[in-house]
């Protein structure tokens, strides 16, 4: 019996059940229902990473007419660090939002936007992967807009215009690729321009189509200068859905981008094409950085480091497009240890935030001044997300930038060092300006709250594995490998 259906059906059982239940169960619900699919995520990577990439045609209807799932380790991966970012988020608002109105709200969002990420890992057409995003991003908004606030309302209009305007974009590339090519499986759009060569595949409207499609696709990434929506809509909303947002669902329009890239193989993915979105990234990295360093608020300024963070996922693509293999082969497995990283680190950084904004009543860095000796472990699970985001060793963060380094060196492409130091020095510098204050003595009244025990223990848990994947990276980054045009491994 395929698991691929379940990783869709259940998130999307739970949300329309989340809304008939009594408001008390839904919290426990959502925790216990979050372990079973997490189950579900574990058995499809032990399964492929057993049996090799699996399939299931939904109904059992082959594609064209049906919709198929298909679970590489890529995929398989993918399905499996979200169950990792979620479960520690749904126990953060099981308690912190117990009791509270956006409660009501929460829940059917959460599963809405949970089963919409899975259904994108395992999609294997583009238009699937439109109904995923679309999917995605009226979930994503719903949840941004859960405080009912001035700002929160204006944040989710925006992220609103940003996503509906990506996906016209890239559903208006889906129409055109159909029309040149008469498929929309991304295994055989990549038979079909392969064996008709650099002209026809190059044709005006082919490349039409994939030049809108990426436009929404960075659009939806906010990627710089496309970053204007983010910082409000990720710095103004409740913590777990900071850390969903920033931790997952920015990655599912770039997971679709690497895969566009794949598909359409180095006659239209030329390495200038590489070296611009490239640029971009490095400019990311530096005005994501440099505007975190000047945020007053606390979630602001981890949200622009999300802004920044995201720029070094970028560097993938001057670095795969490069005919040197090795070089290539680093940058696949730097790029998605990047990912995973970055997920796991900046989810557990939201949630800690969270809980010191709400232990000193207010969302200001200045604020913070005597935290260290009355919330240790959020302020701890605050510096092990950071130590990955500046990657120290052994963090995650570390190996990855280290994987890039050495992919950058192999292809001769030695600008993108700057990047990964630089950026690095730049995470380091707001990391630590926030320890400045919480190390900093101040008048001991009575102004700091409790928060539970178990919302720390979700930021740190989520902290902690940011570094303990770091240690354990080799054999990750073999499953992520299987099925994948790299599946022979690093040298």
């Amino acid at each position: 019996m395929s698991l691929l259906p379940a990783l869709v059906m259940l998130p999307l059982s739970a949300a329309l059940a989340s809304t008939l239940l009594p408001l008390r169960w839904r919290g426990p619900l959502g925790v216990a229902l979050a372990v079973l699919l997490a189950g579900v995520a574990c058995g499809l990577l032990r399964t492929v990473v057993g049996d090799g990439p699996q399939a299931h045609a939904l109904g059992g209807w082959a594609p064209p007419l049906g919709i198929a799932l298909v679970a590489d380790g890529l995929a398989a991966g993918m399905v499996v660090l979200t169950a990792t970012v979620a479960l520690p988020c749904a126990l953060h608002a099981a308690l912190g939002l117990r009791g509270e109105a956006v409660e009501d709200g929460f829940w059917p969002l959460f599963w809405f936007m949970w089963a919409a990420l899975n259904g994108i890992w395992l999609s294997a057409d583009l238009f699937n992967l439109y109904v995923g995003l679309e999917l995605l991003g009226l979930a994503a908004v719903g949840l941004v807009a859960l405080k009912g606030s001035a700002g929160a309302l204006a944040a989710a209009m925006r992220y609103l215009l940003a996503a509906l305007l990506g996906s016209l974009a890239y559903l208006i590339g889906v129409a055109l690729l159909y029309a040149a090519w008469g498929s929309l499986a991304l295994a055989d759009l990549a038979g079909f321009m392969a064996e008709a060569g650099v002209a026809q595949s190059g044709s005006l409207t082919t490349l039409v189509a994939l030049g809108l499609m990426s436009a929404g696709l960075l659009l939806k990434t906010a990627l710089f200068p496309l970053h204007g929506w983010l910082p409000p809509a990720h710095g103004g909303a409740l913590p777990p859905v900071s850390a969903l947002l920033s931790a997952l669902v920015i990655k599912a329009s770039l997971y679709i981008l690497m895969r566009l890239w794949i598909m359409a193989g180095p006659a239209l993915t030329p390495l200038a094409l590489g070296w611009l979105l490239g640029a971009l990234g490095a400019a990311a990295v530096f005005w994501g950085g440099w505007m975190a360093l000047r945020q007053a608020r606390l979630k602001h300024l981890v949200a622009y480091s999300t802004v920044a963070q995201i720029g070094y996922l970028f560097l993938f693509f001057p670095l795969f497009g490069v005919a040197n293999m090795d070089a290539a082969r680093l940058a696949w497995d730097g790029t998605l240890l990047m990912l995973a990283a970055h997920a796991l680190a900046k989810a557990g950084m939201f949630l800690a935030a969270g809980n010191l904004v709400l232990a000193v009543g207010s969302p200001h860095i200045a604020d913070l001044t005597g935290i260290s000796r009355f919330r240790p472990l959020s302020l701890m699970s605050f510096g092990l997300a950071g130590v990955s985001l500046m990657g120290l060793p052994p963090s995650a963060g570390f190996t990855a930038k280290w994987l890039l380094l050495q992919s950058a060196l192999a292809s001769g492409q030695w600008v993108w060092i700057i990047v990964l130091v630089g950026g690095g020095l730049l995470s380091a510098a707001y990391v630590f300006r926030v320890f400045r204050h919480a190390f900093v003595e101040g008048p001991a009244r009575d102004r700091f709250a409790s928060p539970p025990l178990a919302l720390e223990l979700s930021a740190l848990a989520l902290g902690s594995a940011s570094i303990a994947l770091g240690l354990v990276a080799q054999a990750p980054l073999e499953w992520l490998r299987i099925g994948s045009p790299l599946a022979t491994g690093v040298p």
